[in-house]
């Protein structure tokens, strides 16, 4: 029987050393950020964001996105966040620096959780878990899209907005990027049937859930070449706007994002860190 007994306690032992080992829970309070990738969360330090002020040419967008970030922060009602349009044009880096903005005026009180593409079908395993936190929470779904055909990924994220059997804690918001204002693209050969007009509103369903949609749109010349200016200023760095307009010409846009890449050469030029 003792002979037994040790040979099953060796396999034990050797089925303890294969197994993977338990990842520790999430301490969700110990971090400004987190990375969710459907198995665990990956805690952030330190989120690396722009500061609020450097960002130009979305003045407005930047005034209500921080104020609804404030709000969810200090526990009042909050609206979900739709930030659609141009490439290139701040969206995600609004996102994040209006994050670390509202972190620094309400230490503690807020955390930023961005959800990876694989992290996205357990969104809602997340939640349960941010549910047990007295903390507020701002998911960050970056560069989100859905095709035709992704019609069970589409409504599990229009029920989880509104209308789910289970509601979502208010301490927990949503924010969403994406090139599209209705996040799911068009079929062409939909569009010609006869119902198109289904068709589209099925479409615009989810983007109609979020109560704070922001539009972003290409900036004109001058919007531009303020941006490179915000970006060179801190480093006392003057340029040459022709130079600068031709690198806008030779990538197809003025955007935010290439002002930042312009900067970053003149910069470098220079031997300085942006």
């Amino acid at each position: 029987m003792s002979k037994r007994r040790d040979v099953l306690e060796r396999i034990a032992t050797a089925l303890e050393r294969l197994a993977p080992a338990l990842s520790p829970p999430t301490d969700w309070l110990s971090a400004p950020g987190y990375v969710w990738a459907g198995d665990a969360a990956q805690p952030v330090p330190k989120l690396t964001a722009l500061p609020l002020e450097t960002l130009r040419g979305i003045d407005q967008q930047k005034a209500r996105l921080s104020d609804n970030i404030l709000r969810l922060a200090k526990g009042a009602a909050a609206h979900d966040m739709l930030l659609w349009g141009a490439r290139g044009m701040g969206k995600s880096a609004l996102v994040l620096a209006a994050t670390a903005h509202v972190q620094s005026e309400a230490p503690g009180r807020l955390g930023l959780v961005e959800i990876t593409p694989t992290g996205l079908p357990q969104l809602s395993r997340l939640i349960a878990e941010l549910a047990q936190v007295t903390r507020a929470f701002v998911l960050l779904l970056d560069d989100l899209g859905f095709g035709p055909s992704d019609i069970q990924a589409n409504l599990a994220l229009r029920s989880l907005l509104e209308g789910g059997l289970v509601q979502r804690p208010r301490q927990i918001c949503l924010a969403v990027t994406t090139n599209r204002r209705a996040i799911v693209s068009r079929d062409p050969a939909a569009s010609e049937a006869l119902h198109e007009r289904d068709e589209r509103d099925h479409a615009l369903a989810l983007a109609d859930r979020f109560g704070l949609a922001l539009g972003f749109h290409p900036c004109d010349q001058a919007t531009y070449l303020e941006i490179v200016s915000a970006y060179l200023a801190p480093l006392e760095l003057g340029y040459d706007e022709t130079e600068a307009l031709s690198w806008a010409s030779e990538r197809g846009s003025r955007s935010g994002r290439t002002a930042f890449q312009f900067a970053t050469e003149l910069a470098g030029r220079a031997g300085l860190s942006l």
